[in-house]
């Protein structure tokens, strides 16, 4: 059996299908916004959401980047929880390339509360601190172990920057997820949110690519940001004809990879070297061992396997089920977790 890498769903490859859709894909120039390809896409997503406008971006944190340079202008502040994406895995982007500061909130598995909001933003009359301008939630949680935010309490945060005069954008990387697992309607999002990035290169298992969905009145800079972020692709409409593919096809197969996911945690929280399992919602698992100096030897063992998963760092490690996680791999994953000796 080839390696199980369960590092990330960003590991897996195109399958036949997509392949044929990727061969066989109508392109041109897009830079020109000629790539007929690329144009359907977006205008899907678009549909799909119920919002105006869609823009393809080569990776999910320049779409972020160019949506948080929409909302703001610099030396003002973004509301996010403390794990978020966009503060943690984004390079210190929000400040190099939009010239704003990010005020961290200790929220729940990576998700803050209208509450918290509220209480997070600056006097806009005190001239001393940043203006608040933005609020960026991140449904999955990456960091928060793909926990799902409730549409209730993002119905309230959108009160509070109604109230405020906030913008709200989601990063949506593996919004599908939270989608499927909810069984929720994407127009619900649309309605809740200016602007939502959404990942098509983890789940749904395309090589590369993300969308930033949004309404008129904020998407019309989009494609200007994009090009001073470097963002302009020619005929990326291979990958767009990938995406298209992916939306057809690969969305509600998450619930396996979910599926399986909660059956890697039910294996961990019976073994005895386990000291904790923290909730499983969608595809991402976090647990920790019971002693943290068996850490390497741990890793080691599932190398030994064939097996690979993520180190996060403070005895966090991380497992992600994705589209080529096959039924036999996980079999044996479930074995070899049974027979772990630390």
């Amino acid at each position: 059996m080839k390696e199980i890498d369960l590092r990330s769903d960003t590991v897996t490859r195109p399958t036949s299908g997509m392949l044929k859709a990727i061969m066989s894909a109508e392109v041109g120039d897009d830079v020109y916004k000629e790539d007929p390809s690329v144009n359907a896409l977006e205008e899907k997503l678009a549909k799909m959401f119920g919002k105006d406008e869609a823009l393809f971006f080569p990776t999910g944190s320049m779409a972020n980047q160019a949506a948080i340079k929409l909302h703001t202008q610099p030396a003002e502040q973004l509301i996010c929880d403390k794990w978020a994406h966009v503060f943690n895995y984004e390079g210190g982007g929000a400040s190099f390339n939009s010239g704003v500061s990010c005020k961290l909130v200790d929220g729940d598995r990576g998700m803050i509360t209208a509450a918290q909001v509220e209480e997070n933003i600056n006097p806009p009359d005190f001239y001393h601190s940043p203006l608040t301008s933005l609020v960026c939630l991140e449904n999955t949680t990456n960091k928060g172990g793909g926990a799902c935010y409730d549409l209730k309490e993002i119905k309230k945060i959108r009160k509070v920057c109604n109230t405020h005069k906030l913008g709200l954008h989601l990063d949506g990387a593996r919004l599908f997820n939270a989608l499927v697992a909810k069984n929720e309607d994407p127009k619900d999002y649309g309605k809740l949110f200016d602007t939502i990035s959404v990942c098509l290169s983890k789940g749904l298992g395309i090589p590369m690519g993300s969308v930033l969905i949004g309404d008129k009145k904020l998407m019309k800079n989009a494609i200007r940001i994009r090009k001073v972020l470097g963002g302009g692709m020619r005929q990326v409409g291979f990958m767009a004809a990938a995406g298209i593919y992916a939306l057809d096809n690969h969305v509600e197969r998450l619930a396996e990879d979910h599926k399986r996911a909660a059956d890697i945690a039910e294996t961990l929280d019976t073994a005895d070297y386990i000291g904790e399992v923290e909730k499983v919602e969608t595809n991402i698992i976090i647990f920790y061992l019971k002693n943290a100096s068996d850490e390497a030897a741990f890793m080691k063992y599932l190398q030994k396997e064939n097996i690979r998963i993520s180190n996060m760092g403070q005895g966090k490690l991380r497992i992600v089920t994705h589209l080529d996680y096959t039924e036999e791999m996980h079999q044996k994953f479930l074995k070899v977790l049974r027979e772990v000796k630390l």
